[in-house]
């Protein structure tokens, strides 16, 4: 592909070289593909990640990386360009990734959007062979019970760590005449023990610090012990937030139980 003027090519142009490159039965996966069906938590890859037949003798080559696979799917074309489907493209860029929370962030982002549903995304797991499949794995599992954020994954594995007993996530509260009490992050129903992950970024718009307030404000009328930790706080400080955990779940315990009643919030999508 011969560029008739300066500068750096664009991205989509980037894409289209990729192809010819490769040849016709060459196909986009990976960032590029995630972007092109409208998933927005990616990070900035520099290579376009393509497939290629598994008996192909293309090599990388500048910005192109290439991937030889026995599993060559259906493309779907989107503008003139080949792309493998949604679910492989996640996955062949979540099986790249080393960060758990980019996998994560990715995951989530596909499953909340109703892009793809967790039986898809872990059929295609099972067919696609163990390399590097146990994070994605891990991920789909936190999903599942009803995560729909990193700082909330982060902090079921810090609960697991302290050694509370298994919390629901992301229930809603009642007392008994029915009237809302909450939806905390992550809560145990036999002390009625609420944590919430509160972030600085979920208090910059107007009304998201009155919100914030006014939901604890409910916790402290229907005598729910609520613990709030930064999502920072999480890897940073670890072992303190652990203890905060510990010892607030315990105060909630020597109370008298309120009346409070949990309902398990709707699983994410699973078929």
């Amino acid at each position: 592909m011969l560029m008739l003027s300066n500068g750096r090519p664009t991205r989509e142009q980037q894409r289209h070289a990729a192809l010819l490159f490769c040849g016709a039965d060459s196909m986009i996966t990976g960032i590029d593909a995630c972007r092109a069906y409208g998933l927005r938590a990616l990070p900035e890859v520099s290579d376009v990640h393509v497939l290629v037949a598994h008996h192909s003798r293309i090599q990388n080559r500048e910005f192109v990386n290439v991937e030889r696979t026995k599993r060559m799917p259906r493309p779907v074309e989107r503008d003139g360009i080949r792309y493998v489907p949604l679910v492989r493209a996640v996955l062949d860029l979540a099986r790249r990734w080393l960060s758990l929370d980019d996998i994560r962030a990715l995951l989530i982002d596909a499953v909340q959007r109703g892009r793809c549903t967790i039986h898809e995304l872990r059929a295609e797991l099972d067919v696609g062979g163990r390399r590097g499949s146990r994070l994605p794995r891990q991920v789909l599992k936190e999903i599942e019970l009803g995560v729909r954020s990193v700082p909330e994954a982060e902090a079921l594995r810090v609960w697991t760590e302290a050694g509370l007993p298994e919390p629901m996530v992301n229930p809603q509260l009642y007392d008994d005449s029915g009237e809302f009490a909450g939806m905390p992050d992550l809560y145990e129903d036999e002390a009625v023990f609420a944590w919430e992950i509160d972030s600085f970024a979920h208090h910059l718009k107007p009304g998201d610090l009155a919100r914030t307030l006014a939901r604890n404000a409910r916790y402290v009328a229907f005598q729910i012990v609520v613990l709030q930790t930064l999502p920072v706080r999480l890897t940073k400080d670890r072992e303190a937030v652990i203890a905060e955990l510990r010892a607030a779940y315990e105060a909630a315990c020597k109370r008298p139980r309120p009346s409070i009643r949990a309902k398990a919030r709707a699983s994410a999508q699973s078929g």
